[in-house]
């Protein structure tokens, strides 16, 4: 299946490794939907790629908003009868830094696991019936190092000091979530994996991060392209397998 056939949907897309993951996705070929919870911002965003030549256009999805989510399905749906390409973006971090482990807000908790994960969750199941209709799916669920058990467990690891609970905690569930979803999906043409982007300059730590945001896509790029002999139900970044 060429890449100039399929369709994608990258959500939390407005700025930051979202909107450079529409970019890369389109510049291989992909027609890319740049999804964002504001109308107003995703069409600007997507303006700006279209301006580029870039197969790219605006939709409307919040992933905390059940009708956002359903809606946005519907309209995948009617617009191009199946999705091939499904990249879960979105995420917050909510939690006050400084604060011990046991001091975060349970409303930190709560506003981080609702898009996180549960929106994660509900996004996939709205579109998992037109991922079916796809020849060759790919699902991508943006993760992170921090969500790896294994490496804050071990005293020698980079991110051991590194306790950010609400976030970390809702990446290792996104990260079982894949697990458990990639076995569901193994007998089928959909695959699924989860991705370290990598510590990337965003908004989210105030450009504090090591790489840039073109590198930080890249590993959401590669895996959402993947051939029928790539993986499922990894945890990668880059050409690495993660430990859990």
């Amino acid at each position: 299946m060429s890449n100039t056939s399929k369709t994608a949907l990258v959500t939390g897309a407005t700025r930051g490794i979202g909107f450079e993951t529409v970019r890369q996705l389109a510049q291989a070929g992909v027609h890319t939907l740049l999804a964002g919870r504001d109308r107003a911002k995703a069409v600007e965003a997507a303006l700006k790629l279209q301006a580029e030549g870039l197969p790219v256009e605006a939709i409307v999805l919040d992933v905390t908003d059940a009708a956002s989510i359903v809606a946005a399905a519907d309209e995948v749906a009617k617009k191009f009868g199946r999705l091939d390409i499904l990249v879960n973006n979105a995420g917050i971090m909510r939690d006050e830094m400084g604060k011990k482990v046991s001091e975060q807000t349970q409303q930190a908790w709560r506003d981080t696991f609702d898009t996180n994960v549960f929106g994660l969750i509900e996004t996939t199941q709205a579109f998992l019936p037109l991922l079916h209709k796809s020849p060759s799916a790919r699902i991508v669920n943006v993760s992170s190092l921090l969500g790896s058990l294994a490496q804050h467990s071990d005293p020698s690891s980079p991110i051991y000091d590194f306790k950010v609970p609400a976030y970390n905690v809702s990446k290792s569930a996104v990260n079982a979530w894949t697990v458990q979803l990639a076995y569901e999906l193994k007998d089928s043409k959909i695959k699924v994996n989860t991705i370290h982007p990598g510590y990337v300059k965003t908004d989210m730590n105030a450009g504090g991060g090591e790489i840039d945001v073109p590198d930080g896509a890249r590993t959401s790029v590669a895996m959402a392209l993947i051939d029928d002999a790539g993986p499922n139900g990894s945890y990668r970044y880059l050409d690495n397998v993660i430990p859990w």
